[in-house]
């Protein structure tokens, strides 16, 4: 099992660190290492995150890494974000990862 981003996951991602970045560096460094840490948890248990309470009968699920969601589907051998939402936001319905 692999973890990739798709491409808006990944711009959404760097979105949320540039934010962090311009006021506090060091959350930052400490918030991107903390994502990449957790994330690659789902390279050995894929399933490990929860269902998105907000969409419960689709197939994706969410880790959380305050103060962001990580919305991701499994697919065949790759776990893909698909999102990155602060938890603030009000989610939209995730799509399907690109070319998966």
């Amino acid at each position: 099992m692999r973890v990739r981003f798709t491409p808006a996951a990944e711009r959404q991602f760097l979105d949320a660190v540039a934010y962090i970045l311009a006021e506090r560096p060091r959350a930052a460094r400490r918030f991107y290492d903390r994502a990449k840490r957790i994330l690659k948890r789902l390279n050995r248990f894929p399933n490990s995150g929860r269902h998105i309470p907000e969409f419960p009968e689709l197939p994706h699920r969410e880790v959380i890494i305050p103060p962001y969601r990580f919305f991701y589907r499994v697919r065949d051998k790759t776990a893909w974000v698909v999102a990155v939402w602060h938890g603030a936001q009000l989610p939209s319905q995730p799509s399907e990862p690109e070319g998966a």
